[in-house]
This record gives C-alpha cells, sequence and structure tokens, in this order.
C-alpha cells in the first residue's frame, strides 16, 4: 500500500509513497514515465501497472503530476522553434491588432483549450490525490485502454489526414482542449486523447501530435507545480525531494528520446500500433486483475 507523507493538506492526505521506493526504483519509473507520457499510451497507467508487475506499491498521483514536468522541458526543447513563433506571433498580433494570423489562432487557442481541464482538476483534485483511489483501479485503467484503443483505430480508418498548423481554428483547439478532461481518468492518456481528437478534426499525424504536445504545455506545468507545491506543503522531507528530482531528471532524457522517435515515426506510419497495444494491455489488465495476479 502506498504511502503518505505525514501532513494533511486541506484535510486530504497527499500519497507520497514515491519516497520509499529509492533511486533505483524511481530511476526506473522515471524512464517509464518520460517515455509513455509523450506516447499515445498512458503514462499514469504505466505508473501503476509497473509497479504492481514488480511488487512495488504505487508511486501516487502527486509523484505522477510532478514527474509530467519532464515532459514540459522536453517539448520545450524538441519544439522551441514553434512555441517561440506562436509566443511572438501572438504579440505581434495583439499589437498589430491582425487577429487573422496562425499564431494568433493557437495562442488564443491553447489558452482557450487549457480551460476545461483546470476546470475540472480542481473540481476533482481529492479523488485524484487520494490515497489509492478508485480512478486508479487496474479495472479502470484496463477499460480506459480499450476504449482509447479503439477510437485510435476508427479516427486511422475513417478520417482524413490532410489539415496542417495553417488550418486549425479556434474551435479545434477548443474541441482539442475539452479531450483533455478525459485524460483525469489513469489509462485514457493526455496525449492519446487530444492527438485522437486531432485525428479526427482531420489533422495530419505529425501535426496533431505537434499540437498535441504544445497544447499540453500549461495543462504539464500547472499541475506539476500544483503537485509540488501540496507536497511542500505536506512536509517532503529533503530525501523526499531528492528522490523527485532524480526521477524528474531521468524521465527529462527519456521524454525527449520519445517526441523525437514519435515525431519521426509519424511522418511516415499510421498511430494503429498505438492501437493494437492499448487493446491487448487493456485486456491483459482486466484479466490479471480478475485473477489477483496483480492489483
Amino acid at each position: 500500500m502506498a504511502l503518505a507523507c505525514p501532513i494533511p493538506v486541506h484535510g486530504q492526505l497527499i500519497d507520497c509513497g514515491f519516497v520509499d521506493l529509492g533511486y533505483f526504483k524511481i530511476i526506473i519509473l522515471g524512464i517509464v514515465q518520460g517515455i509513455t507520457e509523450l506516447l499515445p499510451i498512458s503514462s499514469t497507467a504505466h505508473l501503476r501497472i509497473v509497479p504492481s508487475f514488480l511488487g512495488w506499491h504505487d508511486p501516487g498521483t502527486p509523484f505522477t503530476g510532478a514527474v509530467q514536468l519532464a515532459s514540459f522541458f522536453a517539448v520545450m526543447i524538441y519544439f522551441r522553434k514553434e512555441i517561440y513563433n506562436i509566443f511572438m506571433g501572438t504579440l505581434k498580433s495583439i499589437k498589430t491588432r491582425d487577429f487573422s494570423s496562425t499564431e494568433f489562432r493557437l495562442g488564443v487557442g491553447i489558452i482557450i483549450g487549457t480551460i476545461p481541464v483546470g476546470i475540472m482538476g480542481l473540481m476533482l483534485k481529492s479523488v485524484l490525490n487520494a490515497p489509492n483511489s478508485p480512478l486508479r483501479s487496474l479495472y479502470v485503467i484496463g477499460v480506459a485502454c480499450i476504449v482509447m484503443g479503439g477510437l485510435f483505430i476508427i479516427a486511422e480508418k475513417v478520417c482524413k489526414h490532410e489539415r496542417d498548423f495553417s488550418k486549425l481554428t479556434f474551435k479545434d483547439c477548443l474541441i482539442v482542449g475539452l479531450s483533455q478532461v478525459a485524460a483525469l481518468i489513469p489509462g485514457v492518456s493526455r496525449s492519446g486523447a487530444t492527438i485522437s481528437a486531432g485525428l479526427f478534426l482531420g489533422l495530419k499525424r505529425e501535426t496533431a501530435a505537434a499540437f498535441s504536445f504544445i497544447l499540453g504545455v500549461p495543462v504539464i506545468v500547472a499541475a506539476g507545480l500544483k503537485q509540488i507545491h501540496e507536497m511542500h506543503n505536506a512536509g517532503l522531507t529533503s530525501h523526499g525531494w531528492s528522490v523527485l528530482f532524480v526521477g524528474i531528471a531521468t524521465a527529462s532524457v527519456a521524454a525527449f528520446l520519445a517526441v523525437f522517435g514519435l515525431m519521426k515515426y509519424l511522418e511516415q506510419r499510421s498511430t494503429l500500433i498505438f492501437a493494437w497495444y492499448r487493446l491487448a494491455l487493456g485486456v491483459i489488465l482486466i484479466i490479471c486483475a480478475s485473477l489477483n495476479i496483480i492489483v
């Protein structure tokens, strides 16, 4: 069973069981987090699954949220030119009152797309952060994996993938942003939800992935800093902070390699490999949970 930090925050125990895993196990989980956070296969699911298979306790939602900051570093480095252009282009559009530019649409769209998941995250924080949260049940994760795998298959089979960044609208940004809300359920995957939403909107695969990652920057930063703030309030020890730092550092390297590999992959191939992986993973999880092979 995962442990909780010794001091409740706003009446809720904060699950900081990751501290007792130690450096070696956290390095392993950091690599898992870094790879799976940006691939559309759910980092939260894998950080719940891998410890179960290895006989380790659940590192907890606060660790999962805080280590997402590794993805922020990876995305900011890989997409530094695109993010710079969106930021500067948005400022220029405001200054010149030219609100028709692609950069302005993307800049404002990212803000609009971030609002829904921010509101829902605050509403569900007591459930998401609680030790042994029911949302981290292996059954929930398994079903979420299967549903998302099915959505990827449908998106690949019935949708055209022709639109690029220049064709994105405010409506597209809102729809993709709304899809992030589903990612609050472990097993859905933020990148999985947003990439599949982009595919249903007819985006090119690499455009859907790039927009997913850039759109996720505010959410990732807000979620990560929020978890760090709550762990600070909960009295996380200096040893706990050092364990967390090792996890973030390890995940940052893994995340950069993951985003580099995924973008190159999607330039020539479909997302079906991730769909079939999610379907297989979901079925295996439900069977293992039913037979008490993993808990």
